[in-house]
């Protein structure tokens, strides 16, 4: 879904919220492989080494899988970046595996 090579978090868990949204959400648009472009709602962030992190989901398809992103900042302004680094990636997903397993107990 994204420009990364990873198009989901890769988590097999179920993002979607049983609660009403009494906040306004901060929408992204993010372009996938296909040049297609999809609103994307932050639903989660967590640490991981060094870094933050960003699980987005779908605004408009709540049943598709989420995505991960690292969010660089740089002077004031934060960035959310494709991970490109497989290595990255399978110890990103393995964190927010394990983070998601704890919260479900």
């Amino acid at each position: 879904m994204t420009d990364a090579k990873h198009d989901n978090c890769g988590c097999g868990h179920d993002h979607t919220h049983d609660h009403d949204h009494d906040h306004e959400e901060d929408v992204f648009l993010v372009t996938d492989t296909d040049g297609v472009e999809h609103e994307m709602v932050m639903v989660y962030t967590f640490e991981a080494d060094t870094n933050t992190y960003a699980v987005l989901l779908d605004r408009n398809n709540p049943d598709a899988e989420g995505v991960i992103f690292r969010i660089e900042e740089e002077n004031d302004d934060a960035y959310l970046v494709s991970i490109d680094n497989d290595e990255e990636w399978d110890r990103v997903v393995s964190i927010y595996n394990q983070l998601a397993a704890e919260e479900s107990q």
